[in-house]
């Protein structure tokens, strides 16, 4: 269980100038342990340690980078069942995917300790033209300097992460606000940076109320900034952020195809876990399920059935696979639009009580395409089935959203499947999985409303860094 206590950590240090910071078990509600919570004195002084730690980042040897990160994965495999449990209690996560995002932790740092040997430039000739037959080019990647990272609560590990690992390979020094809702799982990652032997300054991990994002955004000793959270705050910040870079993962919104080919006893397991895994509080949970007319009906009632078979409820059960959502306020949100769907004309298939945080896992047919479970981010346990006919009017359907993080496409016919690639405005198209499916070391990110840059660690490494050129003229 989790400590009655925890720090944050300043500059390598921890911290304890309060408990101020209530993090509460989300499925009973109990106040679970008491954070130490930054003020704006504290984020200065991390903003400040981190732009003197630039230097000293910099100057670390890939090996050295690749030392921390390998001593972090050695330690996360030793305290994997305490990681789990405290995201278990923190976040309300089932237990099975608590375990399974620890297990994506320690990915992705191993990810990065290979990464980080492979941060490569190239030489270039430049006689391309009569006037450069004398000079050769070569650059390199160099750390853009100190970083800000904004992390949320659906995966209080892994995105913390993805962030924490690709900056210590690259060799930037950084700052992390992790979710009010979630902090112990950054903290516990900050408790395994503090035993190694990075340089003073380079870390700091400050859960603080939520004006403490400006000082995160807008100070100009930060070279970029990484958010990941809901549109409306990211694209926010963007505006203020001024000179540096910005890199966004925001909301989803995504569809999955399932044509007349494809396997439906295959496609009901895959988007039964698609839709419903984290309790659907994942930005590329399935929430539109587009199926071929001459399959709909067939594919329907398995789904209906698989998805009945869920258990809903407390989440250290081991037999719980959607557990509450982050706050009841959430479950009632959702309650709210299914409602409103059913008075359009939308038809309950299955699910849709409600239990304080907890929603049944709930899939509904016929819903008008611009009612909010349909066309917004639904953040949970929801989906939405509708018909096609044509293949190409379900890619428009997939399309038809403000959203663009990835989408999925259950087809055997290989080019419907590279006119899905060529079509969809997705970051990526997953065919014959849903788009619920990452690898950590995958290119991950959004178009449109979705976000901004990637993630993925060689290319969240490559967002870390920046080309420099060398130039030599030969005399000769």
């Amino acid at each position: 269980m989790l400590q009655e206590r925890y720090p944050y950590w300043l500059a390598n240090r921890a911290v304890a100038p309060n408990h101020d910071l209530e993090v509460t078990d989300k499925f009973t509600g109990v106040v679970a342990t008491r954070v130490a919570l930054a003020d704006a004195a504290a984020i200065d002084a991390a903003i400040a340690a981190a732009a003197e730690a630039a230097g000293p980042m910099a100057r670390l040897r890939a090996f050295e980078r690749a030392a921390v990160l390998e001593h972090c994965v050695a330690r996360f495999q030793e305290r994997a069942e305490e990681l789990a449990m405290a995201l278990c209690v923190e976040a309300g996560k089932p237990i099975r995917d608590s375990r399974g995002e620890v297990t994506r932790l320690i990915d992705t740092f191993r990810i990065a300790a290979g990464e980080a040997t492979r941060i490569h430039g190239e030489v270039q000739p430049l006689d391309v033209t009569p006037r450069a037959a004398q000079y050769t080019s070569m650059w390199k990647r160099v750390p853009v300097g100190p970083c800000s990272f904004i992390s949320p609560f659906n995966f209080p590990l892994n995105l913390a992460a993805h962030k924490i690992a690709p900056a210590i390979a690259a060799g930037c020094p950084f700052v992390l606000k992790p979710a009010s809702f979630t902090p112990v799982g950054a903290l516990l990652i900050g408790e395994v940076l503090a035993e190694t032997g990075l340089p003073a300054g380079a870390f700091s991990i400050l859960p603080c109320r939520r004006d403490g994002a400006e000082q995160f955004t807008t100070d100009e000793r930060l070279k970029l900034l990484s958010f990941t959270g809901s549109p409306e705050v990211g694209w926010a910040l963007k505006a203020k952020a001024g000179r540096k870079k910005v890199v966004l993962e925001l909301g989803g919104n995504a569809g999955c195809i399932v044509d007349a080919d494809a396997d439906l006893d295959d496609a009901v397991a895959r988007i039964v876990f698609g839709a419903f895994y984290q309790s659907g509080q994942s930005c590329i949970s399935v929430q539109r399920i587009i199926v071929h007319a001459t399959v709909y009906e067939a594919f329907r009632d398995r789904l209906i059935a698989a998805t009945r078979a869920l258990v809903a409820g407390d989440p250290k059960d081991e037999a719980t696979f959607v557990g509450p959502l982050i706050t009841e306020d959430d479950a009632l949100r959702l309650e709210g639009w299914i409602r409103a769907a059913i008075q359009r004309g939308g038809r309950l298939l299955c699910g849709g009580t409600r239990r304080g945080a907890v929603l049944d896992a709930t899939l509904l047919e016929d819903v008008p395409r611009d009612e909010s479970i349909v066309c917004r981010e639904a953040f949970g346990p929801v989906a939405v089935l509708s018909r096609f006919t044509d293949f190409d009017a379900a890619l428009r359907e997939v399309n038809d959203s403000a959203y663009g993080l990835q989408a999925g496409v259950f087809t055997r016919d290989l080019f419907k499947a590279l006119r899905a690639w060529d079509t969809l405005e997705v970051g990526g198209v997953v065919v014959g999985d849903v788009p619920s499916f990452r690898v950590d070391s995958m290119p991950y990110g959004g178009v449109k409303a979705s976000g901004l840059g990637r993630e993925g660690v060689r290319f969240a490494i490559e967002e870390m860094t920046e080309p420099r050129l060398l130039v030599i003229r030969d005399r000769r």
